[in-house]
């Protein structure tokens, strides 16, 4: 099968969250079982063209946008992979390079503002992923977008309006939501920037209250839809998830498919991190408590035998970190330290500086972006505090079972999905692998922490939540198989020119 995947980001080229990590491990996965897979994203300033050894195709054209035509150029190169891999996981990247749209800072915000020509950028871009396929010469059975950076393209199939329908006669679209808080808003008058027909700002198309909503074009046009977990794709169903597509959603939830999520077992490795202090394996667990002291050390924090608890966040009211400082008081005086590491809200940055400052023995925090220290808190850490509001999948609660680091979590998203809660009947059938509370509250947090403290000082009860973790298969291949059976589905219902609406 020939999948291309249209992403605004995949790892290790340029990355702000989990989509990344999702646009680079489940290509990656793919091709492994032996698919032909590629990956097109736009060339940012960001991105390396040295270190990962881009080199330009041939390939130049115009790409309309509005009243413009922005020229582009393709650029490509392999996807990095580890030296065990085989040839069949090499993947071939094709980057957009557009200078006046994505030679800048940030991919798509400037000192925490979205750019406010998103939309023209993403149009090109969108446009320029199905465009260049005609002069590759390569023809997708599956075109794979997502989220609403990469939602026009769908659109563009549905509707018609790139001038290369032929070519995509018998191509299938799937659309995955990352995160639906994310619609990609913007005003009417800028429909023309989309390069959509007029018949397309519809209440069946992208209006949206008055508003063009990218997200929305993905949701009405692919053949099938997709989450990152199965119980945020029944959330997203409801009026409290939905962020008002709910409607929408509900209307093509025989279509909408819920998969968790893998993570790259080849990066996040404790017997082989090269980031650690020590390596470790769930039958040699010395090196995890070196990792421990390695990492109190870097933080400046005493070196006791309390409860580490990790956070790796962005630092937002999506991500719980409204709940985390208002129990901060009341965690402060259980035996436990916390190291955090993240980025977001100034307001929080501020907030968080003075907390530890007030609590410099237990509380360290980084108020940055570092993979190195992000596998340092996960292997260092005891325990990892994740108190989402929503969280659609969820990643470094699977990171953390990999690493024999027992998450607390709220119980919503793929983390209702992941991680089980420690009750008799659970740690009785070795299922238990964290502690889960429900109530959005600081005071069910501080539950929750309490009943870690307690677990803690358990050493058998918590070998075998270890354990019971480390045990779980996270890799891609489960869900990449799933996404296998979303394309067929996606294939035997698409009929040959249908999509096309004038």
């Amino acid at each position: 099968m020939n999948i291309l995947f249209v992403v605004s980001e995949a790892d290790p080229f340029a990355k702000t969250g989990g989509l990344a990590d999702v646009g680079s491990a489940l290509p990656k996965a793919l091709a492994a079982l032996g698919h032909d897979v590629r990956i097109v994203l736009p060339l940012y300033r960001q991105i390396n063209r040295e270190r990962f050894a881009l080199r330009p195709t041939a390939f130049a054209f115009g790409v309309p946008v509005g009243p413009r035509t922005h020229q582009v150029r393709i650029w490509d190169t392999l996807l990095p992979a580890p030296p065990t891999a085989g040839p069949t996981s090499r993947v071939p990247v094709y980057f957009v390079e557009c200078a006046a749209l994505f030679d800048r800072d940030g991919l798509y915000q400037d000192r925490g503002q979205d750019f406010p020509d998103n939309l023209e950028r993403f149009s090109c871009f969108s446009q320029a992923a199905l465009q260049c396929l005609a002069r590759l010469g390569w023809q997708p059975d599956i075109i794979h977008a997502h989220d609403w950076q990469s939602a026009l393209a769908c659109a563009h199939l549905r509707f018609g309006a790139i001038g290369q329908e032929k070519h995509f006669a018998s191509t299938a679209t799937v659309f995955t939501i990352h995160n639906l808080a994310y619609q990609g808003l913007f005003a009417s008058d800028q429909w023309p920037l989309t390069h959509l027909p007029p018949s397309a700002f519809a209440i069946d198309g992208l209006e949206f209250y008055g508003k063009i909503n990218c997200l929305k074009g993905g949701l009405v046009s692919a053949a099938s839809l997709t989450t990152v977990s199965p119980t945020y794709a029944r959330e997203i169903l409801t009026t409290e998830f939905g962020c008002g597509l709910e409607g929408v959603l509900r209307a093509r939830s025989e279509d909408l498919v819920g998969i968790l999520n893998g993570i790259d077992v080849e990066e996040w490795n404790p017997e082989r991190d090269p980031h650690l202090a020590a390596t470790y394996a769930a039958e040699r667990m010395a090196g995890k408590a070196l990792c421990k002291l390695a990492l109190q050390r870097a933080q400046h924090l005493p070196e006791r035998q309390d409860l580490l608890i990790g956070m790796i966040q962005r630092l937002a009211e999506q991500k719980g970190i409204d709940l985390f400082v208002q129990a901060i008081d009341e965690l402060m005086t259980l035996p436990v330290q916390v190291v955090m590491l993240g980025t977001g809200d100034p307001a929080y940055h501020q907030q968080l500086q003075v907390l530890a400052e007030r609590f410099p023995d237990r509380l360290a925090v980084n108020l940055k972006f570092d993979n190195a220290l992000a596998h340092q808190i996960e292997a260092g850490s005891d325990a990892f505090l994740m108190p989402s509001r929503f969280e659609p999948c969820g990643l470094n609660q699977l990171y953390s079972l990999r690493y024999g680091t027992v998450p607390i979590v709220k119980r919503v998203g793929g983390l209702a999905d992941t991680v089980a809660d420690v009750s008799p009947q659970t740690m009785a059938a070795q299922a238990a692998t964290g502690f889960v509370f429900a109530d959005h509250t600081p005071q069910a947090l501080i539950e929750a922490v309490r009943r870690a403290v307690a677990a803690f000082r358990d050493h058998a009860l918590w070998a075998q939540l270890v354990r019971n973790g480390m045990r779980q298969d996270g890799s891609w291949n489960r869900s990449a198989r799933a996404y296998l059976q979303v394309y067929e589905r996606a294939l035997r219902t698409t009929v040959q020119g249908s999509r096309y609406v004038r």
